[in-house]
């Protein structure tokens, strides 16, 4: 019986995104003893069959919590901003979940073993969006010359939200968790304090967003335990794009000792000409290698 399962969710569009996630898991040997498992967010039939060869287990994603339906307005893949936080009710036969979003891929089995680990004893296993290289965390707006209008994400999503302006104003410039990527045990608390935030977030806040604050809400309010694992564990590119070695053929952050990028996520899509590489496969973009040169890649995964 695998103990360990990694998780994602999909609809139609993104199906192609979820087939190279699987993929990139699937290369590496040690996955044998990993379970597979899918959130159907809108999959059609033949791509749910595609799947059953593919995986252990595929369930419908559901609203666990309940969203007034204007909030919803047909995009049934929101359903990821709540189901994601009730991963043990989905498939229950599991002792830790590994959570991966469906447009982000492995490129190092090692940091998958990080996240099993980080949530060893309950802790929460993810990464802050801030590290070398990052040149900003909020964006404030000055107000003649000394009062500063914030306008951090966490900030902007507590207020619309209406958590209240003490919780708003203690999460306005903690560094931002992404939810994208994140490991809890069957049995932590993180999972309760994370469902009782996100029932809050969801009552005046977006569905988009929500579990996100909800979970940042869990680390910085709640004092959930939390190991904080090293930015190449969820590299998101639209923050800061990897370098390429080209000894090693493979992506690596930027920056020295430029350790090999764990997994790769094109959260918030990376564009060229209008159009966005998660959709469009054949998008390429400039990349730097670690000679200083010049590449024309696709940050996508591909065998």
């Amino acid at each position: 019986m695998k103990k360990n399962v990694i998780v994602s969710l999909a609809d139609a569009n993104y199906f192609p995104l979820l087939e190279e996630l699987i993929d990139s898991i699937k290369r590496f040997k040690e996955s044998s003893n990993t379970a597979i498992c899918i959130l159907d967010a809108g999959l059609n039939q033949d791509q749910k069959e595609k799947l059953s060869n593919k995986v252990d287990e595929i369930k419908s994603a559901e609203w666990d919590i309940e969203v007034p339906q204007f909030k919803v307005k047909g995009k049934e893949w929101l359903k990821s901003q709540v189901s994601r936080a009730f991963l043990p009710k989905y498939f229950p036969n599991y002792e830790k979940y590994l959570w991966i979003d469906c447009d982000a891929w492995v490129n190092d089995w090692q940091c998958l073993e990080l996240y099993f680990k980080a949530c060893d004893n309950g802790k929460l296993g993810i990464t802050q969006t801030i590290g070398p290289g990052y040149k900003t965390t909020s964006k404030v707006n000055w107000l003649f010359g000394k009062l500063a209008l914030v306008k951090s994400q966490n900030f902007k999503h507590a207020v619309k939200s209406k958590i209240g302006y003490d919780k708003a104003r203690k999460l306005a410039f903690a560094p931002h968790i992404n939810i994208g990527v994140f490991s809890l045990e069957k049995n932590s608390k993180g999972w309760s304090s994370w469902q009782n935030n996100l029932s809050q977030t969801l009552k005046s806040g977006n569905i988009f967003g929500s579990e996100g604050l909800a979970i940042n809400m869990s680390v910085y309010i709640d004092d959930l335990e939390t190991e904080f694992l090293p930015l190449n564990c969820n590299w998101i590119t639209s923050n800061l794009l990897p370098k390429y070695d080209t000894q090693s053929q493979t992506f690596v952050e930027p920056y020295l000792p430029n350790h090999k990028i764990g997994i790769m996520h094109l959260a918030a899509g990376i564009w060229k000409d209008g159009k966005d590489m998660r959709v469009d496969k054949s998008i390429e973009i400039e990349v730097e290698t670690l000679e200083n040169k010049k590449l024309i890649k696709s940050l996508r995964f591909s065998i």
